[in-house]
This record gives structure tokens, C-alpha cells and sequence, in this order.
């Protein structure tokens, strides 16, 4: 069989990044592939540029979550999508404190959390990677339904269980769905106690180039965290969805 050499190598740093949990480093990558090192950065720096793969602050290498939690390599848009957002994802983690996470909606109109950079804060709240959760009482999903016509609206929220999950949960179709055009008319959406009991957060849309709604960007905090700041981390996740939209194209 003949193989192709560069294309070999690439497979094999993306088999080496599936296979170890933890971040390499480009000298682990160098031992345990034994490539050159300069043809091992440039294979490193095209996999991140292309969104397989991250770099974090320590100039470390993992497979982008989004291939580890999401269904295979269809993932790749979302992969290119998280590359692209986890550099402001980190910006406005380290400035405000609290924990951000990128969202999506699913085939069924269901939130995925594509990224999550976790908060600085001794006590802070968090949200699983992957997990589908329902959008009618998540600050992202009302934030990307919201983008929605309103029959596309109607229609989720007639197909989808409302359940109540804490006593702040709203379950009034009706209710849920004026919350969901406030958030059209503001830009933002706030979900308050109603998945848990002392988590809250804020969202706002991330438009494409073509202006289209493609994510939702997230800010969660502890509820009391968020009741003292509730408008400085509203303008903070405004502020930071418009930038990572613009670096999407959108202006």
C-alpha cells in the first residue's frame, strides 16, 4: 500500500492527541512521534489554525473537546468555531472571574455546550461540556432560539417536555416564549436559578458573517455573584459576543 508521508503524519498527531486526556507540549510531541521539530510545529500550528486541535496559555496541544465530546469529525464547523472563540473565552474568564461557556443548539433545538473555560473564583458554577440540556430555561438557549422565527419558536416549544426543574423554572409555554423575544429585543437572555438552585447566567448571540446566529456566548456565576454584578457582566457578554462575531466576520 502506498501512503502518502505528510498525510501519514498528520494521522498520527491527531491519533496521539486522541489518545493522551492531558495537554503535550511540542517536545512530548517530538518524543513520542519522532519527528523533527520544525515540521512537527507546522503540523501543530495548521491542526489549530484548522480548529482540530487547541494551544493553551503554556503552548500546549489537545484534541479541540469539540471532536471529543461531539459525534465524531462531523464536528468540524463547531471545531473551527471553538478554536476561534476560546482566545476571548479566556480573556473575559480572567477579567470578570466567572466561568464561560460557548453553546449550540442541537438537530432538536437542544443546548450543547461546545467550551467551557472555567471560573477563577474559590466557589463557582459550571455546566458539563456536551450535554444536552433544554434551551427553554438556559440562558444560551434562549439566547440562540431567540434567532429564530417565531413558528420555529412554537414549534420547539411544542415538541419539548418542560419540566420544572427548580421552583424559579418557568413552565408557562406562553411565559417562556416572551422571555425568549425579550432576549431578541435586548441581545441577551438570563437564565436565574431555573436549571440549579445558586447558579445563574447571562448569554448573548455570536452572528457569523453573514449575520446569521451561529453560538451563544455565556457567563455563569454563583447566583449572589451574579445579582451584585447583573449589569457589568451583561455588558461583558454583549460586548464579548460582538467581538468574536466580528472575528467571525459579522460587522
Amino acid at each position: 500500500m502506498n501512503e502518502v508521508k505528510s498525510a501519514v503524519r498528520v494521522l498520527e498527531v491527531l491519533e496521539l492527541l486522541t489518545q493522551w486526556e492531558k495537554p503535550l507540549s511540542l517536545k512530548e510531541v517530538v518524543d513520542e512521534l519522532g519527528y523533527p521539530k520544525s515540521s512537527t510545529h507546522n503540523l501543530l500550528a495548521t491542526l489549530v489554525s484548522r480548529g482540530y486541535a487547541v494551544r493553551d496559555e503554556t503552548d500546549r496541544y489537545q484534541l479541540n473537546s469539540a471532536f471529543r465530546e461531539g459525534p465524531g469529525w462531523i464536528c468540524g464547523p463547531e471545531a473551527r468555531l471553538s478554536e476561534m472563540a476560546l482566545p476571548v473565552m479566556r480573556e473575559l474568564r480572567d477579567r470578570c472571574g466567572e466561568t464561560i461557556m460557548l453553546g449550540v443548539l442541537n438537530g432538536e433545538g437542544r443546548l450543547k455546550t461546545l467550551e467551557r473555560c472555567s471560573g477563577t473564583q474559590p466557589v463557582r458554577y459550571e455546566s458539563p461540556l456536551g450535554s444536552c440540556l433544554p434551551s427553554y430555561c438556559t440562558a444560551m438557549g434562549r439566547a440562540l432560539l431567540a434567532a429564530r422565527d417565531d413558528a420555529q419558536i412554537d414549534n420547539y416549544l411544542s415538541r419539548e417536555r418542560i419540566v420544572q426543574y427548580t421552583r424559579h423554572t418557568l413552565v408557562d409555554r406562553e411565559q417562556i416564549k416572551a422571555h425568549i423575544l425579550k432576549a431578541r429585543r435586548e441581545g441577551y437572555a438570563v437564565s436565574d436559578q431555573e436549571i440549579d438552585i445558586g447558579g445563574s447566567g447571562v448569554a448573548a448571540p455570536v452572528l457569523n458573517g453573514k449575520g446569521e446566529t451561529v453560538a451563544a456566548l455565556n457567563i455563569a456565576a454563583i447566583s449572589s455573584r451574579f445579582s451584585e454584578n447583573r449589569e457589568a457582566l451583561i455588558a461583558e457578554v454583549k460586548h464579548n459576543a460582538g467581538l468574536l462575531s466580528s472575528r467571525l466576520g459579522w460587522h
